[in-house]
Parts: C-alpha cells; structure tokens; sequence
C-alpha cells in the first residue's frame, strides 16, 4: 500500500514527487513511457516565462510568477542550465503599441518587472530584429531553462529520497475499493490512499477513470525549427511576437546549450500520439519569425520537431480534488506556462490538498540536491586533465558535435534514473544532438547501453516500444 500514486512522470509529475519525498510517505509514480519526461516536458520552448500575460487571478497568473521566482534555486539544488535573459514582446506595427501598453497593465495586476521600450532601445539591445519594429515590452525576469535535464534531475532527487518509478507502465484502471484506490497498469496493480493525476494530455482521460467531468484536455501541436550552434548574438533574448488566442506565439530564442529555437505553430490535434511535423505548418513557422527576425540562418537547421500541449477547455490550469473524492487529485491541463510554474504548482498541491488529507511529517534525511554532473567542454584545460588522470572515460569523447566523454555517459547510467534508450541518454548528455544528429556517436551510444544493462545491442531502443535500431549483425543479414 502507498501513501500516493502520482500518474505522470513530466515535469509537474517530477516535481510533485520531489516535494512529497521530503516527508515520510510512500509515493509511487507511474508512467507508460521510456522515461520520464517524455512527452510535453520533452518537446516545448524551454522558456522560464515572466507572468506578465496569464489573465490575472488565475491559476496560471499565481503560479508562474511564484514559479519564476522559485527556478534560480530549484536549478542550482538539481545542477540544471538557467539564464534569465529575459524577454521582448516586439509590436512590428504602430496599431500594436496600444496592446503593449494593456501587456504592461497586466504585468503590474500580476506583479511582474516590466520596461516598455521605444524603437530605438529595442534595436540597441536587438540589433537583428526587423528594422521596422515600433516598441517591445522587456521583461528582465524571463529566462532559457534545460527542460531535459529538469525533468530528469528532479525524478533522480525524488528517487534518491525514496520515491519508486515504474516506467512502461500504462495505467488502465483507477477503482476506489474501501479507503483505497486500486490502480491496475497493464503489467502490475497497486494500492493507493491516494492518487494524483498529473498524466498531461491524457490527464482527462486518468480522471474520467473515477468519475464523469465537465471539461476536456485536448492536443494543441506546435513544430519547431533547431538551428545548430550558430555565432552568438542572432538574437539575445527570448524574443515573443504580441500573444493571441493561439497562446503567445512563434517565438526566437537562444538555447542553454547554444543552439537557437524558432516556433511553435499552435494548432488543434486529435491524436494525442502525433509528433510529425510537415512543410506548410513550418513554412508558416519560417514566414511569422522572419517577420520579427528576418536574419535567421535556415540553412543552419538541424531538427525540426514537434510537441503537444494538454489545453484544457477551461483556459486554465484544472487543479484540486475530484468532486467525488478527495483522495484524488487533479493536476490537469497544464500548458504554457506550465514549465515555470511546475515548481510552485508542486507546492501548492501538497499545501492546499494533500496536507488536507494526509498526515504530513518532515523527513529529517531528505536532501535537496543532485549528485552535481561533470561536463567536460565546460571547464578548464587544467580542470579537464585533472579529471581526465582521475578517470581516464573522460578523456574518449563519444559524440564529437557535443563533446560528450565515455565518462559522461557512464555517470548517467550509474544514477538512480538510468537512461535505458537512446532517446533518454540523449537528453542527459546531448549525445546525438548535435549536426549530425547521432549518425556518428549512435552505434557508440548502442553499444556502451547494451554494455551496462548487460543486453545485446538489438535489443536497445530508440525510444518508444519496438523502436529497435539494430536487427543483425552485418553477416547475418539476408
């Protein structure tokens, strides 16, 4: 029997995790992916937004400012890249202005730094943005964040601290039986006095499990360009066109690891499994950021990619107790903002529900951080051959685009939440992302996993189920 089940293992799942293993309960989280993080928090802007455009009052006006506030500390306890450059919301047309004005009446009702800006200080900040810009909005608090490693670090702290994970793990069933939930997955069932549903796009469908709702999550698809690691200054902030109904629109952005971002498109999706991408849609994505930006360099893309977001008919984040239980807990519809909000959304779910229905006592041995990661491209010559004598795996690069170490990878697949695809490993050390997209680390990056779960090289997975990428050895084929 567990104290909570939490079914979803993004960021929010992650975080909510975290929070509930630094006090004395059993907590299980469940996912039917890889790994964690797989889904929405994989595939998104990476943007540690402000809080100036959330409706003021909402939910997603309270938490992403408080979630903003939240990330310097969250990201130096769990070793993640953050820099907040900040924002500009650019108006292109003299008809726009009046728009950022009423942006920065709702930045103050949401208690957020704003500076309006005249043409002449955007272009001295941002010298490639178009040359017919009228004014921006800056937001000084906005910033970049590694959604990879996030996701990841705060499931390892929470399962450094106690918490279990099972992964591949379809959660099929949610029934109340007495004062407990069983939850039935396709390989196993679990007991439960509670149960929080942080599933993303599926989080209608986990709640529909316990009882009949008035709302609905559906798939909203954005594409995104990734350009490689181009000279730096193309762009120096995060860079918004003025929002819509669509969200806040095609954005440019610098990365954490150097690389720019250019998207997303934002249209409805019945599939809640569809990542394709397809021309018109990142035509359309080229077209709006050339507007704002008309320098991008669109022969340096190396990926184009594509993420849902679970866009609740509600228009705001849906989070509390089922109507019919209050053992069960909502953490549904969490779109834009909800990466910077995740922080505080994990506190406000133990604060104000579970407090309220379990008995929540502090665990003296619960440690806040990481084991801290060595990234060897990062230090120092003199820093480099010091680890390099010390453990000679940092000196065999793997994935040359990236300069990942041997070293790096096998510190990964030491840690409490292992990679076990190349997808997984992927994000964790950037092995595969660079220029050539894994076409020379790959077979490595097979090997050394096959290596350390003891398996042969043909069972080792890209990503989902049956994605296998070797079949035979070469004499075998026929």
């Amino acid at each position: 029997m567990f104290d909570v089940i939490i079914v979803g293992a993004g960021v929010v799942g992650s975080l909510l995790a975290r929070k509930l293993s630094s006090y004395q309960l059993d907590v299980l989280v469940i996912d039917k992916e890889t790994d964690v993080g797989n889904v929405t928090s994989m595939a998104n802007s990476a943007i540690v937004h402000s809080g100036y455009d959330p409706v003021p009052g909402t939910l997603k006006a309270k938490l992403n400012v408080a979630g903003n506030k939240m990330f310097p500390k969250l990201c130096d306890d769990l070793d993640v890249s953050l820099d907040l450059i900040g924002s500009l919301t650019v108006a292109l047309y003299d008809e726009q202005l009046p728009l950022l004005n009423d942006l920065a009446k709702r930045s103050a009702q949401n208690g957020v730094e704003v500076k309006l800006l005249s043409k002449e200080e955007v272009l001295a900040m941002e010298p490639n943005i178009n040359k017919d810009v009228k004014g921006a909005l800056l937001a000084p608090s906005a910033g970049i964040v590694n959604p990879f490693t996030l996701t990841v670090h705060a499931m390892e702290n929470a399962v450094d601290n106690g918490v279990k994970l099972a992964l591949r793990e379809e959660v099929l069933s949610i029934k109340k039986e007495g004062d407990k939930f069983v939850v039935k997955t396709n390989k196993n069932s679990y007991e439960s006095k509670l149960v929080i549903n942080a599933a993303g796009v599926y989080s209608d469908k986990i709640h529909k499990m316990i009882e009949p709702i008035d709302y609905e999550v559906k798939a909203r698809k954005g594409e995104y360009f990734v350009l490689d690691h181009y000279k730096k200054g193309l762009v120096n902030h995060v860079i918004f066109p003025l929002p819509s109904e669509k969200g806040k629109g095609i954005l440019v952005a610098p990365t954490t690891s150097g690389n720019y971002i250019v998207g997303p498109s934002s249209e409805w999706d019945d599939d809640k499994e569809d990542l394709s991408t397809d021309k018109p849609t990142l035509d359309n994505v080229r077209a709006q950021a050339t507007d704002m930006v008309p320098s991008i360099p669109f022969n340096q893309v190396i990926r184009t990619f594509a993420g849902l977001r679970p866009t609740p008919s509600t228009h705001d984040f849906v989070i509390g107790f089922a109507k019919s239980d209050d053992h069960f807990i909502n953490v549904s519809g969490i779109e834009s903002p909800g990466l910077v909000s995740s922080p505080a959304i994990a506190e406000y779910v133990v604060n104000e529900f579970v407090s309220k229905v379990l008995k929540l006592e502090p665990k003296a041995s619960y440690n806040p951080k990481v084991r801290r990661r060595v990234h060897l491209k990062d230090l120092l010559i003199s820093e480099r051959n010091k680890i390099i004598k010390e453990n000679p795996d940092y000196g065999y690069i793997v994935c040359n685009c990236e300069k990942v170490t041997l070293g790096e990878i096998r510190d990964e697949l030491s840690r409490s939440v292992p990679p076990y695809t190349v997808k997984a490993l992927k994000k964790r050390t950037r092995a595969g992302f660079g220029k050539c997209q894994g076409g020379f680390c790959q077979p490595l990056v097979i090997k050394e996993l096959a290596k350390h779960f003891n398996v042969s090289m043909d069972q080792i997975l890209l990503d989902k189920e049956d994605s296998n990428i070797c079949r035979y050895k070469t004499k075998e084929v026929k």
